[in-house]
């Protein structure tokens, strides 16, 4: 039986399929063929079906390929067809706490996104370096840790950790640009942070 979240990414290959793909192509300057459109997410790299919308991942060129999970696919479908015609940088960093247009949210203060990942870093911060420098981080001021790592080549984030201590627990920090709901719904913000710890955790446990 069918799962609602494959429900939900069946639905969404078929909305993908309404859009105009050259203008998504064009936005973020992709790379495409005749059979796919691919962009990397993450460091990863993703090719999405432009007669069925399915998006699949790879790690040797498309040799072998898996299916994006439904964090990935909600992510990708969003930046590609909803983000704002004129989406660009503000090149300005804001606390993805902070946003100044949100009202509450499952990314607010307290939230597990940052205190379930800041205890999983605590302890680790030599593994946790190691992992931003795989995905080609670029290293930047204050914490313990801290890098700018591509969200998406176009789409920056800063990722800012604090090893706990006697007074403190462990605390993490991202900044995303000014203008991330130009490029993204705030609810997709979910999605993408999701995966994005995800990865820098597995990645962390591969090591």
């Amino acid at each position: 039986m069918e799962s609602n979240y494959e429900k939900m990414k069946n639905d969404m290959s078929k909305e993908f399929l309404r859009y105009d793909q050259k203008i998504m192509i064009e936005k973020f300057s992709l790379e495409y063929d005749e059979k796919f459109i691919y962009i990397t997410f993450v460091a990863r790299n993703y090719r999405i079906n432009r007669v069925d919308g399915k998006v699949t991942w790879s790690y040797d060129s498309f040799q072998t390929e898996n299916a994006a999970d439904y964090n990935e696919v909600m992510t990708i479908y969003d930046v590609l067809c909803y983000s704002k015609a004129d989406c660009h940088l503000k090149n300005e960093w804001v606390n993805i706490r902070s946003l100044s247009s949100i009202q509450g949210g499952s990314l607010t203060k307290g939230s597990d996104f940052f205190s379930g990942s800041g205890r999983y870093f605590d302890g680790k911060t030599d593994a946790l370096k190691a992992a931003c420098e795989k995905f080609n981080g670029r290293l930047t001021s204050k914490g313990d840790v801290a890098y700018e790592l591509d969200l998406f080549p176009f789409l920056p984030v800063v990722l800012r950790f604090w090893d706990s201590d006697d007074e403190f627990p462990a605390s993490l920090q991202l900044l995303l640009d000014k203008n991330i709901l130009d490029y993204m719904h705030y609810e997709t913000l979910m999605f993408a942070i999701t995966h994005f710890l995800k990865r820098i955790r597995d990645e962390m446990q591969n090591m």
